[in-house]
């Protein structure tokens, strides 16, 4: 049985408690000026047996089509390739994307394919909502470091060899039909819905201008007329956009739960007391080769057999009290035990769902 010890970084950003200046552009997002999601099917190949099975028809199917445009034919139920592997391609187009622009995209494995590291992507079409290709992709996928590894005795893996990124992979064809100047408003809207900051965004943007051209809508959108004798709308944004307003600060933890990592930004308080308790259960599957030798003159033949036992061995669960007011407390006494990252992560998960953390978690 192998376990894997899996490196936990923990950070803790300080940040100040109340009273933080910020620019309006960290707030809010303007309607229109947004990323586009784009996806499309492709093949990677270059991969070195990890590739797709014979039973992922489509791959065998994709392959054929693509040596087909090349001009060679072939019958699909020839095709015998482990070296490709069939994938989902998704990116986001940056606002006002012009053709030329590169981007980076996501490549992720649709077939069985066991690791996708190091292959190259096939020139790939991705399309938008309305079904245009508004963009190419092409190029090496690099999965960030992780491998797998399996033999007869079992498998270890490291973060998600099946899915990878391709650096400025993209390349935009189709500009977006989305043309700022002819707007004779901007909507903001908040990312964090708030009527305190919706407020704050209305009365410095009217302080700016000196006239009354921005209205809180509800407490998620503010509206902004643009005078008439604003001939730079483009400058005219930015000088809103970049407008400060005073904001308290809200806790947020954000979690990776791919590399077991946490991010905590803030004082973050707890409900106390808060009592915890968290065990483990672990597998042992062993295979054991059995020699079965028949009996002298009985004609029959030495064979081997696999004997396969299975063991389960599950931890005391562990039970700990926290009366301090703050989850870094609680952080210390689990780190300060062994436990796992990956327990961690369950157990903040856990004590959110009981409504004992003052914070905003993100799972990314």
């Amino acid at each position: 049985m192998y376990r894997i010890i899996l490196i936990f970084f923990f950070f803790l950003i300080g940040i100040a408690d109340a009273g933080n200046k910020v620019k309006i552009k960290n707030e809010v997002n303007v309607l229109g000026v947004r990323g586009n999601y784009l996806v499309g099917y492709g093949i990677v190949v270059g991969l070195n047996g990890t590739g797709d099975g014979t039973t992922s028809i489509f791959t065998l199917l994709s392959i054929a089509n693509m040596l087909r445009k090349m001009g060679v034919y072939i019958d699909p139920r020839q095709v015998r390739t482990k070296n490709a592997a069939a994938v989902i391609v998704t990116a986001s187009l940056p606002p006002f994307a012009k053709s030329g622009m590169r981007f980076d995209v996501n490549v992720s494995s649709l077939g069985d394919a066991k690791n996708i590291g190091n292959g190259v992507l096939i020139r790939t079409p991705l399309r938008g909502p309305d079904g245009k290709v508004y963009a190419f992709a092409q190029g090496p996928v690099s999965t960030g470091g992780g491998f797998s590894e399996s033999n007869k005795g079992g498998k270890i893996v490291k973060n998600h060899p099946t899915s990878g990124i391709v650096v400025n992979g993209g390349i935009v064809e189709r500009d977006l039909p989305f043309s700022f100047e002819n707007q004779d408003k901007i909507v903001l809207t908040l990312k964090n819905p708030d009527p305190d900051i919706a407020t704050k965004i209305e009365t410095a943007i009217n302080n700016y201008a000196g006239v009354k051209i921005a209205s809180a809508k509800d407490v998620s959108t503010v509206e902004v007329r643009i005078p008439k004798s604003v001939k730079d709308k483009v400058g005219f944004l930015s000088a809103i956009l970049n407008l400060e307003i005073e904001v308290d600060n809200e806790p947020v933890i954000v979690i990776d739960e791919r590399t077991g990592t946490v991010i905590m930004s803030g004082e973050i308080k707890l409900d106390t007391p808060i009592y915890v308790s968290h065990g483990n259960i672990y597998v042992e599957v062993v295979k054991k080769p059995v020699v079965s030798q028949p009996n002298p003159l009985s004609g029959g033949q030495t064979v081997t057999t696999q004997q396969t036992q299975t063991k389960v061995v599950e931890e005391t669960g562990r039970i700990f009290g926290v009366k301090s007011a703050t989850l870094k407390d609680l952080v210390d006494i689990l780190n300060e035990v062994g436990v796992s990252p990956r327990d961690l992560i369950a157990i903040i998960q856990a004590i959110k769902n009981a409504g004992k953390i003052h914070a905003k978690i993100k799972i990314m």
